[in-house]
């Protein structure tokens, strides 16, 4: 409650530090989803500079168009947006795409919250979405599987007698 209490003061503070402030918290956020959930079961870590730019830009975004009365549509447009180049792109990864979709979720959500003084359910709302990702991220009950889809020519190996074969011809290739 006293960091509530503390928090509760900045709806006098100077516009540019708010916006500062909500940033640093916005982006301590995102750090820790993919700081310490995303990267412990990711294979690719390629997208982690996609991951935290579009978080960083998506919350300066809001927290402009907050100002101007525009939070809500404008961040229903971003993900229209992001929607689009989802399709334009090449294969990415459903679970890297979630991630995208929290990285662009998490700033809104934080950019519309913070602006409008309501930092206990900022709190709140990061804390259940980072528990959230780390449940589900840690099995929850479901058995992960991986699986990778090839095309196999020797069609004379692809039978239960010659499995042996097929499992010694693809290791060689």
């Amino acid at each position: 409650m006293e960091l509530l209490a503390l928090l509760g003061g900045l709806s006098g503070t100077h516009p540019h530090l708010a916006l500062a402030l909500g940033f640093i918290f916005n982006f301590a956020v995102a750090y820790i989803i993919i700081r310490f959930i995303y990267c412990r079961k990711a294979a690719n870590q390629n997208f982690v500079f996609t991951f935290l730019a579009f978080n960083s830009v998506v919350y300066f975004i809001m927290g402009l168009f907050t100002s101007i009365e525009l939070s809500i549509g404008a961040g229903f447009g971003l993900f229209a947006l992001f929607s689009v180049l989802r399709y334009r792109t090449e294969a990415v990864p459903i679970r890297d795409m979630t991630y995208l979709f929290i990285m662009l979720s998490l700033p809104i959500l934080n950019s519309v919250f913070f602006s409008g003084g309501e930092y206990g359910k900022i709190i709140v709302s990061d804390v259940l979405i980072i528990g959230v990702i780390l449940l589900l991220e840690t099995g929850l009950g479901f058995k992960h599987t991986l699986s990778k889809c090839i095309l196999y020519e020797k069609i004379e190996l692809i039978k239960p007698e010659r499995k042996a074969d097929m499992l010694r011809d693809l290791r060689e290739r």
